[in-house]
Parts: structure tokens; sequence; C-alpha cells
């Protein structure tokens, strides 16, 4: 009777403890699964930096295929190029920011993958809203900045910065393509094109003209000779007469 009194004692202390460690679990699942971010110089107005992103795989039926990130003030999306990425991925840039993604990951497989940034902006955080989406449609969204300290349910991946290094200054902004100008060629300019060949039509109105004006210089002809021969009867008539 004494012993199954201690048993039952100790079987309570156990039994607590193993709830605990339910609970714990069940209360550190959704809060293991998030997006991280580092930066191999995270410092203000640093240039090319490699930022390196992880998201922790959540479904237990598909795999990753996308993350969607919307860049935070002061980068923009023709300052990011793809580094890394799963075989396949690509980067697609977006009007907030761009996409990376491809053929789905193997399920439970993280997404890792690394762009370089032209030159991070003069702030204390950067914060880089990650939308998360899987073969089967499911969307994660991590995309909550914590403020004051606060803990959020869906943080988004920030990235703090320390201050700028001496004499660094912001980059200026790329030049924005201009059409291109024709320049003048080294080479002599092609001769014109040879005129087309002559029609019928152009051939008989040519010749039309040449008859023309051989007619005209017959009928003068033949006039002059029509007044020579007037004039010389007119002669003869006028010396018989006389």
């Amino acid at each position: 009777m004494h012993a199954s009194h201690n048993r039952r004692y100790v079987r309570r202390p156990v039994a607590a403890a193993f709830g605990s460690l339910v609970l714990l679990g069940i209360a550190a699942g959704p809060a293991a699964a998030h997006a991280e971010v580092s930066a191999s110089d995270p410092r203000a107005l640093a240039e090319n930096v490699t930022l390196s992103f992880t998201s922790e795989a959540e479904s237990d039926t598909a795999g990753i295929t996308e993350l969607r990130v919307v860049l935070p003030d002061g980068i923009t999306p023709d300052a990011v190029t793809l580094k890394e990425a799963p075989t396949g991925w690509k980067l697609t840039v977006t009007p907030d920011g761009y996409s990376v993604g491809g053929a789905a990951l193997a399920t439970g497989t993280d997404a890792e993958y690394s762009i370089t940034v032209r030159q991070l902006p003069d702030a204390k955080s950067l914060p880089f809203k990650t939308l998360e989406s899987y073969g089967d449609g499911k969307v994660s969204r991590w995309i909550e900045v914590p403020a004051d300290g606060r803990k959020v349910d869906n943080p988004a991946p920030v990235l703090d910065l320390k201050p700028a290094a001496p004499g660094a200054k912001p980059l200026a902004p790329s030049p924005s393509p201009t059409p291109a100008r024709s320049t003048p060629s080294a080479e002599p300019p092609s001769p014109a094109p040879a005129a087309a060949a002559e029609s019928p039509a152009t051939r008989t109105a040519a010749e039309t003209g040449t008859g023309s004006s051989t007619g005209l210089i017959a009928a003068a002809v033949a006039a002059v000779v029509l007044l020579a021969g007037a004039a010389a009867f007119w002669w003869a008539r006028r010396s018989r007469q006389a």
C-alpha cells in the first residue's frame, strides 16, 4: 500500500514534466519556422554586399517554390543581382522588390539563396518582408516588422546595420538607359542604287518624242522648199510679162 502510494507521487511529477515539454514544443513550433537574413558587410553605406537569406520549410506535404521579397527603402530592384540559389531558380524583378523561384524544393528543405546589393542605405535596420510559396498553393507571410521591442507572430527578416565606415558616401543612382546615338561611319557612303530598267511605256514615250521632233524638222524643210518654188515661179512669170 505504501509502495503504491509512492509510485503515484513519482508519476505525477513525470507527467507534469512531460506535459510541460509538449506545451513548450507546441509553442516553439510556429516560432521556429521563420526567414532570416545576414550580410557579408553589415554596415550602412557598404558597397557590393552579399545578403544571404534562409526561409525554413513549414509544410509536411509540399516544397518551397518561390520567395517574394519587398525591398526596404533605400534599395531599388535594379541594384540587386542574384548570386546563389537552388538549382534552376531565377531572380525576377518586381515593382517593389524581386522574387526568387523555380522548381519546388524537396518537402522539408529550407530555401537558401544570396543576392548582391550595390550599396546598403544609410539606416539602422533593414526589413525584408517575405512571402514564402509552396507547391500546394500555401503561402507563409513573414511580413511583420517588430516595433518598440514587441514580438510579432510573423516577423519579417530584419538586418541590423552598424554605423557607416569613415568617409563612406552614397553612390550616385544608376543612370537610366539612353537611346543609342548613331555615329558617322568611316566607310564611304554606298553608291546610290542603279536606276530601274526602263519599262516599255518609258521607251515608247521616248521614241514618240524623238519621232515628233523629226516630223517637225521635215515639215519645216518642206515649207522652205515650197516657198522657194513659189518665189521661182513668180519670178519667171514676171520675166515673161516684161
